[in-house]
């Protein structure tokens, strides 16, 4: 591939990234894309990418890649007595540290909790992150502690964390876009926050 076409393939992976974020994948066309990435021809996402599904993988990879190295690193640290909280910390301090490197603006977690919502392009998002080999590690080592919940309670909170890191990290990071005030000051305590409600979360009482 030229440097060009590779420019130009970034220019739309950005572009792209960026519009659903903001307004939804759905309400976005390739014709749009192409134009608000600045090119002339407005058939430029198809020949680089082919189908909307694809264009969502590539921005997904573009992500999912630094993540995971962070998460490994996290992993590698862990010792034979790491507690709740420590898994917790290695689900939550990757994404959160992606999120702080890119800056403000950003649209990674707005655009995933948009593509999560939307059933046609649901399973682009959990083939490229929910089947990474660090994150079933750090899960797993997560339901180890708490051995006692039985596996239809494990399963559904496993959902809730989830989408209370999905959707709290796309708020906060919507706020700062927005320039709006933020409950915490940086991200780094974002992630303090979310790993306290997410133990809360996991240690919860079960009501029978």
């Amino acid at each position: 591939m030229t440097d060009r076409a590779q420019a130009t393939r970034e220019t739309i992976l950005a572009t792209a990234e960026r519009l659903y974020a903001e307004h939804g994948v759905l309400a976005v066309s390739n014709r749009q894309i192409s134009e608000a990435a600045g090119q002339g021809n407005n058939t430029a996402v198809g020949y680089h990418f082919g189908t909307r599904s694809e264009l969502v993988r590539a921005i997904v990879r573009k992500h999912t890649g630094p993540i995971d190295r962070r998460r490994h690193c996290r992993l590698a640290g862990l010792s034979d007595h790491a507690d709740l909280r420590d898994w917790i910390r290695c689900l939550v301090y990757p994404t959160t540290e992606h999120l702080a490197e890119l800056g403000t603006p950003c649209w990674f977690a707005r655009f995933t909790a948009h593509v999560m919502t939307e059933p046609s392009l649901r399973a682009v998002i959990i083939e490229e992150t929910l089947t990474s080999p660090s994150l079933a590690r750090t899960v797993e080592g997560l339901i180890r502690c708490r051995p006692g919940l039985p596996a239809e309670v494990r399963a559904e909170r496993n959902d809730f964390t989830r989408l209370v890191l999905m959707h709290g990290m796309a708020e906060r990071e919507r706020a700062l876009a927005e320039g709006a005030g933020t409950p915490r000051a940086g991200w780094r305590e974002t992630a303090t926050a979310l790993t306290d409600a997410l133990a809360g979360l996991w240690l919860a009482p079960v009501t029978k």
